[in-house]
C-alpha cells in the first residue's frame, strides 16, 4: 500500500461504491490525445449491450477543442470517434474505456491526430506484417516536480544500483509500476514486462509485440493508465526526455521493429536492407521522435549522437542496435533507440513503415 505521506486519494473509501447495481447502464470513458501530446478523458452514460461494445457500435461524440489547444474559440467544436475498447480496470463490471480519434467537422482528421495516417500506411503495407514493441521510460515526479525519493537539497547517489534495482535506497513506488502492471493486463493491453531504469525513480514498461495500427493504441492506453494510477497516489509522470540535467540518464521509447521477411531464416538480408533506408532519412525521424530529444542523444547516458546516425551488434550507444542474438540467428528484429520517451507512437510506427516500404499515394 503507498505510504500515507503522498496519498492524495480517497480511493480506498470508493472501492464499495464499485459493487453497486448500474441498473442496466454502464459507464464509457472517452480518451483522447490532446494539442500538446497530452492525455483527456470525459465519461458518458450508455446502455448495457450484451456481448459488449465494438468501435462501431459506439456513438461518436465531441469537446471543446479550444480547451485542449485543438481548435480556435470560433470553431471549436471536435469529434470523437471510438477506435478501440478496453476493460476499465477502475470502474470494473462490464465499464469501458474507448480510445477515441480526433476529427473537425469538416470531415478532415485534426491536425494533431497522428493516428489516421499511422493507421493508412499499416493498411497499405499490411503484407508486410509489421510487428512493433516499445520500451516506454517515465519518471515519477512528486508534487513540486522533483523526482521521488530524492533528497530535498541535493542529489541521490551516482547512477549504478538502480538500473532493475531491488531495495529501499535504490527503487521508489514500485506500488505504482505493480498497480499500472495489473490495470494494464486488465485492460488487455499487451504489456510485455516492467523494470526500474538508470536514474532514480525513473522506470520502464514495455508493450508488444503489437501488430500494426494495434501499437500506437496500447501505447496510448498504457499512458493513459499510468496517469490515472499516479494520480491515486499523489505522484506526477513525466515522459521527458532529459528530466533531469547533468550526469544523468535520459528518458527513451526504444522501437523495436521486423517485418516477416526480417524474422524468418535469411532475414538478415531485409533488416540490413531496412537500416541502410533508416540512415538515408535519419533528420526526417529525428524530427518526429519527440520534443526535448537533443538533451538526451548526446552520444552519452547509452544514446548515439542526434546529429550521426549509427549502428551496431549489441551497441546501446547506436542509433539502431541489432540484438546479439538476432545477427547470432541471422533474423529477428531490430531495436530504434533515437525515439524520446514523450514522442507519439503513431509518429514513430507511422515512419519506419514509410522510409522502409513507401509513402502513402497522393490524392
Amino acid at each position: 500500500m503507498a505510504s500515507k505521506e503522498y496519498s492524495l486519494s480517497n480511493a480506498a473509501n470508493l472501492r464499495p461504491f464499485l459493487e453497486l447495481d448500474q441498473k442496466g447502464a454502464i459507464m464509457a470513458e472517452y480518451v483522447w490525445i490532446d494539442g500538446e501530446l497530452g492525455i483527456r478523458s470525459k465519461t458518458r452514460t450508455l446502455p448495457y449491450k450484451e456481448g459488449g461494445y465494438t468501435p462501431d457500435d459506439l456513438p461518436t461524440w465531441n469537446f471543446d477543442g479550444s480547451s485542449t489547444g485543438q481548435a480556435p474559440n470560433e470553431d471549436s467544436d471536435v469529434y470523437l470517434k471510438p477506435v478501440a475498447v478496453f476493460p476499465d480496470p477502475f470502474m470494473l463490471g462490464d465499464n469501458i474505456l474507448i480510445l477515441t480519434e480526433c476529427w473537425n467537422n469538416n470531415g478532415m482528421p485534426n491536425k494533431y491526430n497522428h493516428r489516421d495516417e499511422c493507421r493508412k500506411l499499416m493498411e497499405l503495407h499490411a503484407a508486410q506484417k509489421p510487428w512493433f514493441g516499445l520500451e516506454q521510460e517515465y519518471t515519477l515526479l512528486d508534487l513540486t516536480e522533483r523526482p521521488y525519493g530524492w533528497p530535498t537539497n541535493g542529489y541521490p547517489a551516482p547512477q549504478g544500483p538502480y538500473y532493475c534495482g531491488v531495495g529501499a535506497g535504490k527503487v521508489v513506488q514500485r506500488d505504482i509500476v505493480l498497480a499500472h502492471y495489473k490495470a494494464c493486463m486488465y485492460a488487455g493491453i499487451k504489456i510485455s514486462g516492467i523494470n526500474a531504469e538508470v536514474m532514480p525513480a525513473q522506470w520502464e514498461f514495455q508493450v508488444g509485440p503489437c501488430d500494426g495500427i494495434e501499437m500506437g493504441d496500447h501505447l496510448w492506453m498504457a499512458r493513459y493508465l499510468l496517469h490515472r494510477i499516479a494520480e491515486v497516489f499523489g505522484a506526477k509522470v513525466s515522459f521527458a526526455p532529459k528530466p533531469i540535467p547533468g550526469d544523468w540518464n535520459g528518458a527513451g521509447l526504444h522501437s523495436n521493429f521486423s517485418t516477416e521477411d526480417m524474422r524468418k531464416e535469411g532475414g538478415m538480408k531485409y533488416i540490413e536492407e531496412a537500416i541502410h533506408k533508416l540512415e538515408a532519412r535519419h533528420k526526417e525521424h529525428i524530427a518526429v521522435y519527440g520534443e526535448g530529444n537533443d538533451a538526451r542523444l548526446t552520444g552519452r547516458h547509452e544514446t548515439g549522437s542526434i546529429d550521426q546516425f549509427s549502428y551496431g551488434v549489441a551497441n546501446r550507444a547506436a542509433s539502431i542496435r541489432i540484438p546479439r542474438e538476432v545477427a547470432a540467428k541471422g533474423c529477428g528484429y531490430i531495436e530504434d533507440r533515437r525515439p524520446a520517451s514523450n514522442a507519439d507512437p503513431y509518429l514513430i510506427t507511422g515512419i519506419i513503415m514509410e522510409t522502409c516500404f513507401g509513402a502513402l499515394p497522393e490524392n
